[in-house]
């Protein structure tokens, strides 16, 4: 029987289309995948990401541990040049097996000294809290699987902001500063006062600059008997923004257009190397190495022969099943390997030979994209950026180039102060 987030009963009550995911029954969409997926690029979605899970990692030993399981060098993955992760900061990373594929990814966020938050995907809180366990050996560390005790909801989208400050006693206070991964408040029973962030209703949140869109916007980590409240709250301030509820459909569809790996599927049991996120390895400033040691280290450095995964952008929004799989197809009809995502990111097209977004500043006034396909292919030999390939399964055949990036002008990495808007520039 799959779980249920604490926001389960009001996706039934609003018709939303549910299905399975990870474990979870999780609603797809609700009237519109398109409508959803534009509106988080327009103004602002709401996703209910309770099916996420929080681990808990303490105690002196904590960091020696993380760094020994966590692909990220703890002491040099912030800014440029890479400095210490710090409280209030949190880091994108994986955990890797010892043949150097992939456990899962997670973000791990630093609540104080010795004490960190690790969020990965659903169904796997136990799987990684057995994981650090495993190789916790002599480390004064303790582990906490904090599964279905921690309730998330992520506001994305250039209207998050505005209808943010309007949960908050003291917005410009909070939101001040708040850079792409860093963080503000605790769910933590132990963290001191100057550390606590509550609602205006006094619901107690963790407020992160994080999300799986691409976009601008906030995850939200509050008590699970507070989640419902809270999401009724976000929408009703978030009417005059323009702000919907959405579902997984739209989540996929955002992510593959901004890049964002689904682990279990663009990155698994192969080896973490040779793709578009090795930002997440702890490479020295001249790639000559690593700056530490860690589980898979090895198996790494001897992965001659790993295969290449690329993103890739489609000629239009037709696209292939990676579920088959579909194979990828040089002009000789050879293959070459798998597609791993195919997805259609709606708010974008072709537009004088470059891609434009219904977001571009500079796109033209009548510019109504139909979308294009998009996602990630994993071959054996390397591709370069501009390549043409072929995406094949049992229905037909899509052109697609290999590329750098996908959709333009994307939003999440933009300054707070940037983004508050007022409720009429957000719906116009």
């Amino acid at each position: 029987m799959s779980r249920k987030t604490p926001l389960h009963r009001w996706h039934l009550a609003h018709n939303a289309k549910m299905a399975d995911f990870g474990g979870y029954e999780m609603p797809l969409w609700y009237s519109s995948v398109k409508q959803e997926h534009l509106s988080v690029l327009t103004s602002a979605g709401l996703f209910d990401t309770s099916h996420m899970a929080v681990v808990l990692v303490s105690g002196p030993g904590a960091e020696e541990l993380l760094q020994h399981c966590f692909t990220q060098d703890l002491n040099a993955c912030i800014g440029r040049p890479k400095k210490p992760l710090t409280a209030g900061r949190c880091v994108y990373g994986a955990f890797l097996t010892e043949d150097g594929g992939v456990s899962d990814d997670a973000i791990v966020y630093l609540l104080q000294q010795d004490r960190y938050m690790v969020v990965v995907n659903a169904g796997m809180g136990d799987k990684i809290a057995a994981h650090l366990k495993k190789r916790k050996a002599a480390r004064a560390a303790d582990i906490e699987d904090l599964t279905d005790q921690v309730g998330k909801i992520d506001l994305q989208g250039p209207g998050s902001g505005s209808i943010l400050r309007r949960l908050l006693p003291d917005p410009d206070s909070v939101l001040a500063g708040m850079v792409y991964f860093s963080f503000k408040g605790s769910l933590d029973q132990a963290a001191g006062k100057e550390d606590r962030l509550q609602l205006v209703d006094g619901t107690p949140v963790l407020l992160s600059r994080t999300g799986y869109t691409g976009e601008f916007g906030f995850e939200i980590f509050l008590p699970p008997d507070r989640t419902a409240a809270v999401w009724e709250t976000l929408l009703e301030a978030g009417q005059a923004h323009g702000a919907i509820p959405c579902g997984l459909a739209a989540r996929d569809s955002l992510r593959a257009g901004a890049l964002l790996p689904l682990s279990h599927q663009d990155i698994g049991p192969w080896p973490f190397i040779r793709h578009p996120w090795e930002f997440a390895l702890p490479f020295a400033a001249d790639r000559s190495g690593f700056t530490k040691d860690f589980v898979g280290r090895l198996a790494l450095e001897t992965a001659n022969d790993a295969p290449h995964t690329h993103p890739f952008v489609g000629d239009d929004l037709r696209k292939v099943s990676a579920s088959e799989p579909a194979v990828v197809v040089d002009a000789d009809g050879n293959e070459m390997g798998v597609v791993l995502t195919c997805a259609t990111d709606v708010g974008i097209g072709w537009q004088g030979g470059r891609i434009l977004s219904v977001a571009s500043p500079d796109a033209p006034e009548n510019f109504r994209p139909r979308g294009l396909s998009c996602g990630f292919v994993k071959v054996a030999s390397r591709l370069t950026p501009g390549d043409v390939v072929n995406l094949r399964d049992s229905r037909r055949v899509v052109r697609a180039t290999i590329a750098t990036d996908v959709r333009p002008d994307r939003t999440a990495r933009r300054p707070v102060e940037s983004m508050i808007q007022a409720p009429e520039e957000v719906s116009s």
